[in-house]
């Protein structure tokens, strides 16, 4: 079992069958502090039903399932090739999601268009799911932008590279919905290392005193770089919310289904008023944690062997089968869907036209700023004294 994590209650209770009878968490509002998992698919690709949380995904038919799975298998082929361009010398950088599709796709899918995201720098999935345009998720890790989209062109923040200052970003943004006296929700995403950081707890202050219509999606993925989670929380994170007065939920974060219903049922409460939500997805990160890291220095391999059985994509695809929905046909346009956008991602990736040295003096400002167009005057004349400069002869 894995060590760091089930042992000190920060793993699947239960194992791989604990969500027959788990999840509710939420009988209708939210219960502060409970540490049920819900699950819909266990890890066997079983579905089991759920008195409460069957009711948000009822409109989830064969089809809407095969649509999860295809984003899934995409946004795991995505990732596949953005660790080997990174492998090729193409990206300096990267930040492998391997493992945790399922928390990402189910939540990411269950948001509206006018909902905005607050996110770390491993939700490429969300991304996925915002309609991002692929080149522009690798431009930030191949050096050619200070970041990777305009975010209100997909209505998502670019990444968040300070460990929890997103939520701050989408406690604040939240609280400007209630003023603007709209009903969109702030999503922010972080992992459970984050969860130590200051500014999380701060944004969840703020958060509950103004009733702000945020939810708070932990990734509890297991590791923070190479510490264990079990080291810095002794109880289940989702724990830590309720002394905020927030509401939370424990989710089988490796179960796209459970994860699209608990997220859905945190944006109809922030939607009503209800203020925020904190959601903890149990799921594990298969990867390293960037592409800089190597997990085998500080990971017992009996543990990534443990989580590879609760794998989010194999589960839903034993559940397609059961139903007859993973047909040849079927799982060849997949493949075909996932091979195509790899293939247009390292199109976009390879064709990056590079920056000029000008252009650290774009998107500074949002209006024309005098001193920032003296700097860039000052600079570039600066640069054209080298090309005048006289050649010198041989000696």
């Amino acid at each position: 079992m894995t060590q760091d994590g089930d042992q000190r209650g920060q793993g699947i209770p239960g194992g791989d069958d604990a969500g027959s009878a788990s999840g509710t968490v939420f009988p209708g509002p939210a219960r502060a502090g409970g540490d049920d998992l819900v699950q819909l698919i266990d890890a066997s690709g079983v579905r089991h039903p759920h008195g409460h949380y069957d009711d948000l995904v009822a409109d989830v038919d064969g089809a809407a399932l095969q649509k999860l799975y295809e984003d899934m298998v995409v946004v795991r082929r995505i990732d596949a090739e953005a660790t080997a361009l990174q492998r090729q010398g193409e990206l300096a950088l990267w930040p492998p999601l391997l493992g945790q599709e399922a928390a990402q796709i189910g939540s990411g899918r269950a948001l509206r268009s006018d909902d905005f995201v607050f996110s770390s720098y491993r939700e490429n999935a969300v991304a996925y799911c915002r309609g991002v345009d692929l080149a522009d998720i690798l431009r930030v890790w191949r050096g050619n932008a200070s970041s990777g989209w305009d975010p209100y062109t997909i209505n998502m923040a670019t990444p968040q590279v300070i460990i929890g200052a997103q939520t701050l970003h989408a406690t604040g943004y939240a609280m400007g919905i209630i003023n603007d006296g709209a009903d969109a929700v702030a999503v922010t995403y972080f992992g459970d290392g984050a969860t130590s950081q200051g500014d999380v707890n701060e944004a969840m202050v703020f958060a509950a005193s103004y009733q702000a219509p945020v939810v708070f999606f932990c990734q509890n993925n297991h590791w923070a770089i190479s510490e264990p989670v079990g080291l810095q929380a002794h109880v289940p994170i989702a724990r830590r919310a309720p002394g905020f007065g927030i509401p939370s939920v424990r989710v089988d974060g490796n179960d796209v289904l459970a994860c699209l219903a608990v997220t859905r049922e945190a944006l109809a409460r922030a939607r009503s008023g209800g203020g925020p939500t904190f959601i903890e997805a149990v799921t594990y990160r298969m990867g390293p944690h960037t592409t800089a890291d190597d997990p085998t220095r500080y990971r017992d391999a009996n543990e990534l062997e443990d989580w590879a059985a609760r794998d989010p994509l194999a589960r839903l695809a034993t559940l397609l089968d059961s139903l007859g929905l993973l047909e040849a046909d079927y799982s060849d346009s997949v493949k075909a869907k996932a091979d195509a956008v790899a293939a247009e991602l390292r199109e976009g990736c390879l064709s990056m036209a590079e920056p000029v040295p000008s252009d650290v003096f774009r998107h500074v400002y949002s209006a024309p700023n005098a001193e920032l167009d003296r700097q860039q005057d000052h600079y570039e004349r600066y640069l054209a004294s080298f090309a005048q400069a006289p050649q010198e002869g041989p000696r």
